[in-house]
């Protein structure tokens, strides 16, 4: 068996809570117009949101002393703590109407959760074989080494079917695609013109939709994460109990007919997206648009 790393892990702090995003001042119309809506329309699935991340800080509180501060445990926090940035900053996005600024960050958080799983599931040693390694004065540069540690784990997010259906849609979305591009600054096109808005931050429901979706899945699939990696982390009963809970509400609220979502569908040899129930407002027609 190897050394482990020679690194002791210190305690880990944390934020006390995690609060949704407050109301913007001073913004523009469209900016507070997006704020309203969304609050208005997407409430319940904002607090859904809420509950799910502070149920997280929950969890790295309950990890605080010495005995949980393992190196497999200090492998897991630092991406744990970065999806859980990007989906918090995903989350203020989405309620300031900036959908196309999203995108990046969900592809991100989903990477980040499938490298947690990458380590639990037999690669943890390449984490530690990393550690042993680094952190240390490099005379040549006069400098202090963080070696970058190249880590992508592929195969979670190519067989996870939540973490699949999050990042291929959210990956091609995000790119300098022709129509994803057209469709995020100018959802109202059709055959005869093109609706171009520069900078836009109106509301828009299917946008609202479909990224609220994506961050209740990735945050759900974070909590599952960590309550299927004990003994690493700690998880009571109660704690368990919880996570069930907020699971059962976010498949439910995902299941929903009405609501804008992505499907992954087959058009001979090519993989598309569909989208289905995409409107403006809640009050439009729906729609289905084929990328």
């Amino acid at each position: 068996m190897s050394e482990p790393p020679p690194q002791r892990v210190s305690p880990i702090g944390s934020p006390d809570e995690y609060t949704l995003p407050g109301r913007p001042a001073p913004a523009a119309s469209t900016v507070l117009d997006a704020y309203r809506q969304t609050q208005f329309i997407l409430g319940g699935e904002l607090a859904l949101f809420a509950a799910a991340l502070n149920l997280q800080i929950g969890l790295v509180k309950d990890a605080y002393p010495s005995r949980y501060r393992t190196h497999a445990l200090a492998a897991i926090v630092p991406l744990w703590s970065r999806a859980f940035t990007y989906l918090g900053d995903a989350l203020l996005l989405l309620t300031r109407g900036s959908y196309p600024s999203t995108l990046p960050l969900v592809r991100a958080a989903a990477e980040a959760i499938a490298a947690q799983e990458g380590l639990r599931g037999g690669e943890m040693e390449a984490h530690h074989d990393w550690l042993r390694g680094t952190l240390r004065p490099v005379e040549a540069f006069k400098a202090f080494e963080f070696a970058l540690g190249r880590y992508f784990a592929g195969e979670p997010l190519a067989s996870d079917p939540v973490l699949r259906a999050v990042y291929r849609p959210a990956s091609d979305l995000g790119r300098p695609n022709f129509g994803a591009s057209l469709l995020q600054v100018a959802p109202e096109s059709n055959n005869t013109r093109l609706a171009i808005a520069f900078g836009d931050a109106s509301f828009h429901l299917g946008w609202a939709e479909i990224v609220a979706g994506w961050l209740l899945a990735l945050a759900s699939r974070q909590l599952r994460t960590i309550v299927d990696a004990a003994p690493t982390f700690p998880i009571s009963d109660e704690r368990r109990v919880e996570y069930e809970a907020i699971e059962g509400r976010v498949d439910a609220a995902l299941a929903r007919s009405d609501r804008a979502a992505v499907q992954e569908v087959e058009d001979g040899s090519n993989r598309r997206y569909l989208l289905v129930n995409f409107r403006r407002t809640a009050g439009a027609a729906p729609k289905r648009v084929l990328l």
